[in-house]
């Protein structure tokens, strides 16, 4: 199509062969260039064939040298009449690999020139194109830019040898990480034993009747993955303003009771807690949207330009709108808006590639049992919410409920849902005056 239209391609042929050339020749540059470039940005399809080549080999272990490279090449399929005296000629040609880095970043930004092209004609497309609102073209392509800016394409059939390759990268890097766990720690150990912690492109549910602590719990996830691990944290508060969320943040942060801090009956040495506290969470990249007509192509948008995106938490999924509606529902016409809106906001989490933490409501079905701990099928207007959700936590309080209980203050998170696997019940203390959740002391937590 380019070349119909006299456009030249994006491309430096040169630079293709220099890149494969110092990896035949040099082995030890092969991990440095394999952190940079993706086999599908080499244009020619041999310079791209003997860099997948190269790719699998080294993710297997495996000598690599001309002699090698060739073999491994009939193994694949991918050996021509020429691949010999090419990579004869690419020896020749590449003297060193000492620039081999700079030749990388050549053909890494040739392909991008090239994805944007064809990212730019596909919008094109979209905008003459008879059907469809402007705002869902909007939508479409600021998907498509921002796949671009994280080195991805949107779709797309992928070799499942190119997969295998990345999971074990992904383990590699786990092992070496020495973590328990292969997501962001939620500040609760137990917690993150069941979960294996919030993990990228995850959709976590925290579900409860009124009362029981959802954005309380949300919040303290919020607060350890933003202060403590330093990872920028969107949080999007349909029902309190930023400076609520941010009075209860304090709160939790300085350890003084939230009524202290509504009132401003503090003592000298609370001050100074508070002002320390205070200095902390200013450091720290927590960033707060309180709009309630938000929906999830608002905070989708709002994501795609935060760099360095750790986490989001969105209190509560049952405030949302979804794109283009009012407030009047039916009961039939609103489940299938939080159906939609619980698909979307699973495909967001996938887009930004991070854990979303996502507050829910609870039917009043639990109301009615003898035991009111909370179930899937109390998912209020539950539609495929709980379908969409990779981790659902239920939280119950005994002390709600039963006045004369033995602990009111004890807690308990419900794993009523893990694709990872284990479910069961976590045990935590209400801190009721800070409006927080911690972990009970045991034992099996002292090596963490």
């Amino acid at each position: 199509m380019d070349e119909l239209l006299g456009r030249k391609v994006p491309y430096s042929a040169q630079a293709e062969q220099a890149v494969v050339g110092a990896m035949l020749i040099d082995p030890e540059c092969v991990p440095d260039v394999l952190e940079k470039l993706k086999a599908d940005e080499f244009y020619i399809k041999l310079n791209r064939d003997i860099f997948e080549t190269i790719y699998g080999m080294f993710a297997y272990g495996q000598t690599i040298d001309p002699v090698t490279v060739l073999d491994q090449m009939r193994v694949r399929g991918v050996y021509q009449d020429n691949c010999e005296s090419y990579i004869a000629e690419l020896m020749r040609v590449t003297p060193t690999a000492a620039n081999v880095l700079e030749y990388a970043e050549i053909v890494r930004d040739r392909a991008l020139l090239r994805r944007l092209g064809e990212a730019a004609d596909e919008i094109n497309a979209l905008v003459y194109e008879e059907a469809g609102e402007a705002e869902a073209k909007l939508e479409a392509a600021e998907r498509k830019i921002y796949a671009l800016r994280q080195g991805r394409t949107v779709g797309g059939l992928v070799p499942v040898s190119q997969v295998v390759q990345r999971v074990f990268e992904e383990m590699n890097e786990a092992s070496a990480s020495g973590s328990r766990i292969p997501g962001l720690p939620t500040g609760f150990a137990d917690l993150d034993r069941m979960t294996l912690g919030l993990n990228e492109s995850e959709l976590i549910l925290v579900a409860g009747r009124p009362g029981m602590g959802k954005t309380s719990i949300a919040l303290n996830m919020a607060l350890h993955v933003g202060l403590r691990l330093r990872k920028t944290v969107a949080i999007f508060s349909l029902e309190m303003s930023r400076e609520q969320l941010t009075m209860r943040l304090l709160s939790r942060a300085a350890l003084i009771p939230l009524q202290n801090l509504l009132t401003g009956q503090l003592d000298e040495r609370q001050w100074r807690s508070l002002s320390d506290a205070a200095q902390s969470l200013s450091m720290a990249d927590i960033r707060i949207d309180d709009n309630p007509t938000l929906t999830v192509s608002d905070m989708n948008a709002q994501c795609r330009r935060v760099p360095q995106l750790g986490l989001v938490v969105v209190d509560y999924l049952q405030l949302m709108q979804s794109a283009g509606s009012g407030h009047s529902w039916s009961n039939e016409s609103r489940t299938q808006a939080v159906s939609d809106i619980s698909r979307m906001m699973k495909i967001m989490a996938k887009e930004l590639g991070v854990p979303v933490v996502c507050a829910s409501q609870l039917s009043r079905a639990n109301e009615g049992r003898q035991d009111k701990r909370p179930l899937l099928s109390d998912l209020r207007e539950s539609g495929s919410i709980e379908q969409d959700a990779d981790v659902v936590i239920g939280l119950y309080r005994d002390g709600y409920y039963n006045k004369e209980t033995e602990n009111p203050n004890l807690s308990e998170a419900i794993v009523l849902k893990n694709r990872k696997g284990m479910t069961g019940t976590v045990k935590l203390n209400w801190l009721g005056e800070y409006t927080s959740f911690a972990s009970i002391d045991s034992r099996h937590e002292d090596g963490d």
